[in-house]
């Protein structure tokens, strides 16, 4: 039974960063795609970046230069770097897993496993 837990979150003034993190077991398939996925109030839930098996990656332009996605294998964890953080980053932010995918995407619709979600604030 595959989980996940999400770690990491919290308050902070635009410009500052966080580092997420996301604890996987009972997950351990030779090729997979990892990803984060956000949802602010009111919106849908969007992706923001995948990683898969390979070291491949994947950002929403949103994102992209602002936040790293990252693994570690010996700890299994999926990590979230963000940086420049700005009031339009506020959101619940999720991390979820797939088993295998023809492209490592970040469409939510192609992941199955989810985690609970860590919440991220960021005051102007």
């Amino acid at each position: 039974q595959e989980h996940l837990k999400e770690s990491g979150g919290g308050s902070v003034q635009a410009g500052g960063s966080l580092r997420l993190s996301c604890e996987v077991s009972g997950y351990t398939p030779s090729s997979y795609c990892m990803g984060w996925f956000r949802q602010a109030p009111g919106k849908e839930r969007e992706g923001v970046a995948s990683i898969d098996s390979d070291g491949n990656t994947r950002y929403s332009d949103s994102v992209k230069g602002r936040f790293t996605i990252s693994q570690d294998s010996g700890k299994n964890t999926l990590d979230l770097q963000i940086n420049s953080l700005g009031p339009e980053d506020t959101a619940m932010y999720y991390c979820a897993a797939e088993r295998w995918l023809p492209l490592c995407t970040i469409i939510e619709a192609d992941f199955s496993y989810w985690g609970q979600g860590t919440q991220v604030t960021v005051s102007s």
